[in-house]
C-alpha cells in the first residue's frame, strides 16, 4: 500500500505534473470540444499526456477531470455521464500511475455562485462535488485536487464534500492574483491567510496555490501560506505571466526559467511543486531535476 500522499509530502519534497489542456491540443482537442470526454472517446491520447509526464518525473498523476462536474458537463449535454467520465478519468491515470505513482483528481470550479452570491445552494453544490469524489475513488485515485478556486464558501463545500464521502487525501489550491497594494487575493478578495484558515477547518490535508501567477509571485503567496499553517503545500504556477499575443494567451517562461525557481518555492515551504496553464513536459523535466538538486543540497 502507498503512503498517504500528505504524509510522503510531509516528509520531502514531490513533483508533481503540468498542463493538461494545451498537450490535448496538441493531440487534437479543438475549441468548444468536451476534454473530459476524451476520457471515455480518445483514452489513448489522454494516457499518452499522463506518460510523458511520468517520463519527465512526475510523481503524481493530475487526471483529465478539472471541468467534470455536472454543472460544466451540462454544457456539452453530457449530466448523465459524470460519474462515468470522472471514474474513468481516475482509471486512465491509474493506469499509468500503476504502483509507483500517486493519482490527484482534479476537481475544478463550476463557474456558479452558491448563495447568498448566486441562485446555487450549498446542498447542490456539495452533491455535485460528493458525485465526483465517488467516482474518483471507484477509479482508483489516491487524492483530489480542489482547485483554481477563488470563492471560499464554493472550495469548504468541496473538501467537505471529498472528506465526508470518500477516504481519500484532500488538496485545497486557491488562485491569487497581485493587488494594487502589494498583496494578493483571489478574484472574490479572498487573501492566502483567510484560504488557509478556512479550508484547514474543512478538512483539507495540503493546501496551496495554482495558475494566476507565474513562479516569482507564487514564492509571496506560499510564503504566506506557510506563515499561518503547517500542513503540505502544494505550488502550480503557470509558465510565468500570461500575456496576450495576436488575440491568444501565450506563457513565455521556459523550462530552465521555471526550474530556476524551484529552490526559492521550496525555501518558501512548497512541499509538493508542479505546473499550470503553459507548462510541458518539458517543464515538468526540468522542474524535477531542480528538485532532486535541492534535496541533494539539503534545501
Amino acid at each position: 500500500m502507498r503512503q498517504r500522499l500528505e504524509e510522503r509530502a510531509a516528509a520531502e519534497c514531490l513533483v508533481a505534473d503540468g498542463g493538461m489542456g494545451t498537450q490535448l491540443q496538441a493531440r487534437g482537442l479543438v475549441p468548444g470540444e468536451c476534454p473530459e470526454l476524451w476520457c471515455l472517446e480518445r483514452p489513448e491520447q489522454v494516457r499518452a499526456v499522463h506518460a510523458a509526464y511520468r517520463e519527465a518525473g512526475s510523481l503524481i498523476v493530475e487526471t483529465n477531470t478539472f471541468g467534470g462536474s455536472r454543472y460544466k458537463l451540462a454544457h456539452y449535454g453530457l449530466t448523465a455521464r459524470v460519474a462515468e467520465i470522472n471514474r474513468a478519468g481516475a482509471a486512465l491515470a491509474r493506469d499509468v500511475a500503476g504502483d509507483s505513482q500517486y493519482v490527484m483528481a482534479s476537481l475544478g470550479p463550476t463557474g456558479l455562485f452558491m448563495e447568498p452570491y448566486g441562485d446555487e445552494t450549498e446542498a447542490h453544490f456539495y452533491a455535485a462535488f460528493a458525485e465526483q469524489a465517488r467516482a474518483f475513488e471507484a477509479g482508483g485515485a489516491d487524492a483530489v485536487i480542489v482547485e483554481t478556486m477563488m470563492a471560499i464558501e464554493e472550495c469548504c463545500v468541496a473538501v467537505r464534500a471529498v472528506r465526508e464521502t470518500t477516504g481519500l487525501t484532500c488538496l485545497a489550491s486557491f488562485t491569487f492574483e497581485p493587488q494594487p497594494d502589494g498583496g494578493f487575493a483571489s478574484m472574490m478578495g479572498v487573501t492566502p491567510e483567510q484560504f488557509a484558515q478556512q479550508a484547514l477547518a474543512a478538512g483539507a490535508h495540503i493546501i496551496g496555490a495554482n495558475c494566476g501567477t507565474g513562479p516569482d509571485a507564487m514564492v509571496t503567496v506560499i510564503r504566506r501560506l506557510r506563515a499561518v499553517s503547517q500542513v503540505p503545500l502544494i505550488a502550480m504556477p503557470n509558465a510565468g505571466m500570461p500575456t496576450l499575443e495576436n488575440g491568444e494567451t501565450v506563457f513565455r517562461e521556459t523550462p530552465e526559467e521555471m526550474a530556476g525557481k524551484v529552490a526559492a518555492l521550496v525555501e518558501a515551504g512548497a512541499s509538493i511543486i508542479g505546473g499550470c496553464c503553459g507548462t510541458t513536459p518539458a517543464h515538468i523535466a526540468a522542474m524535477a531535476r531542480a528538485v532532486q538538486a535541492a534535496r541533494q543540497t539539503g534545501k
